[in-house]
């Protein structure tokens, strides 16, 4: 039989990036892919939803040329657009990705990989050995207990997994979730004709975001007529005539189809881990700072370790353990040192990197915190995008703990504060550098100038030796 020096399990960010890295170092590698090269994310997960809100987006701003002085008849027809998100990922899952992978040994829908033991892993009939394995199976959308919610046909229930293969665009949505998954496409269906409803048990959308910055998109869904209900606890899911009914204490919300977007939950099951003894919890695989599992020469990556579940982190994670798989050395490169940001892509963006300003009180630091609006800026003013801010968390010395931003190019204009985080900048070093204007970015440098004013204003010696300075 034929040892592979590496056998990666599931082919989503985390498998792609360390097939792709392990084969271009002349590793021989076997990746076993249960369904589609891409996993969720480029099948049905972060592309096809990007997709879907681009054309949302491109709906909404044709409907409102009058706000730029310009009149037009516009006719929207959401059913085609759902085809035309298919054939964008169609495109892009095509053979330039595969090209990526020619020198991968690849298995693709023949089955799920199961272990036989810790250095062997069964595909159908067919056994294979690798020196080291590698984990990278993601997650499912997890399905809450609601009573009838088992009852419902299954044509009417959409998850992530079966909503961009959809024909038609329902009339009515009910969306059961405030997170990023059910913000997002209820922005997009909304955009796209649909009566759209959002019903939560949290506080507010986005309970893991701040809380000024999920009123700030709360307002913009009540003025695209997005009905939010938060801290709605749903009491039973029920049908009839063909229609869904979510019940809860206030309200009974009639639709045609609902959205679970409640969470998801790791793929673990068809591994067989209790077979050779691989610990983990209800939150995914167990692993140290190396990603490796109590099985030193098998990691597990992305999101079946319930660390995060972002694409990034996950293509980060299939880097860093092949480098520690690699290194013969007794350090290892620890995941847990690098920052993982976040982004929202509804209209207002929203994205956060660091501690949110609730997290920084509750830790007990003495911060400042600075909050500059998009109003305040020329640039957001003439593009029509004035909603929104930045929030910094920081302190006299500059130190930076934490960036929420709300607005215009917030998941593009979060990477100089990753960045500035990460390599321990400071607000001064924002502010020393020169920013392109008129750029959404300069709003960063701007938020950084009224931190130093802020510095300027209560310090008295300044004050005084400016004055002495300037004085005839």
């Amino acid at each position: 039989m034929k040892i592979y020096d590496l056998i990666v399990i599931g082919m989503g960010p985390a498998g792609m990036a360390a097939s792709a890295m392990a084969s271009a170092l002349d590793l021989e590698v076997l990746a076993v892919e249960e369904n589609k090269v891409g996993g969720e994310c480029l099948n049905c997960g972060c592309m096809p939803s990007k997709a879907l809100l681009k054309t949302a987006q491109v709906n909404q701003i044709s409907h409102n040329l009058e706000k730029f002085g310009i009149r037009s008849s516009i006719f929207t027809d959401p059913d085609e657009s759902l085809d035309i998100v298919r054939q964008k990922i169609s495109r892009i899952s095509g053979k330039k990705l595969m090209q990526a992978f020619v020198r991968v040994k690849l298995i693709i829908n023949q089955g799920n990989a199961e272990f036989v033991d810790s250095h062997s892993v069964k595909v159908g009939e067919n056994i294979y050995r690798a020196k080291k394995i590698f984990i990278a199976t993601g997650t499912a959308p997890f399905i809450p207990s609601i009573e009838g919610l088992d009852k419902v046909d299954e044509s009417l229930k959409l998850t992530n997994m079966n909503l961009f293969i959809q024909k038609s665009m329902p009339k009515s949505l009910t969306i059961i979730g405030g997170g990023a998954i059910g913000c997002e496409m209820a922005q997009s269906f909304a955009r796209l004709g649909s009566s759209v409803n959002v019903v939560h048990i949290d506080e507010h959308l986005l309970p893991f975001a701040d809380a000024q910055t999920a009123l700030v998109l709360e307002e913009r869904f009540k003025k695209e007529n997005i009905k939010v209900f938060n801290k709605t606890p749903i009491k039973r899911v029920f049908q009839k005539d063909n229609k869904v009914f979510v019940d809860t204490d206030s309200h009974i919300f009639e639709s045609e189809k609902i959205l679970i977007a409640t969470g998801r939950k790791p793929n673990l099951e068809a591994l067989k881990l209790d077979k050779i003894g691989i610990k983990y919890n209800k939150k995914g695989i167990i692993v140290d700072k190396a990603l490796r599992t109590n099985i030193k020469h098998i990691y597990a990556i992305g999101d079946c370790n319930g660390i995060s579940n972002f694409s990034h982190s996950a293509m980060h994670q299939g880097m860093i353990a092949l480098m520690n798989a690699i290194n013969p050395m007794p350090f290892k490169i620890h995941y847990d040192k690098y920052l993982i940001p976040w982004s929202v892509f509804t209209t207002p963006e929203v994205a956060n990197v660091g501690l949110t300003e609730k997290e920084a009180v509750e830790k007990g630091l003495k911060v400042i915190v600075i909050k500059k609006d998009y109003e305040s800026y020329g640039r957001a003013i003439v593009d029509g995008a004035t909603e929104g801010f930045i929030k910094i968390i920081t302190n006299k010395k500059g130190k930076i703990f934490g960036v929420t931003i709300v607005g215009e190019s917030a998941s593009e204009i979060i990477h100089e504060w990753i960045l500035a985080i990460q390599f321990k900048l400071s607000m001064f070093d924002i502010l020393m550098t020169q920013h392109s204007f008129p750029t959404i970015s300069m709003l960063n440098k701007m938020a950084s100038e009224d931190w130093m004013m802020g510095k300027l204003q209560e310090s008295t010696t300044l004050k005084k030796i400016a004055r002495a300075l300037f004085k005839l």
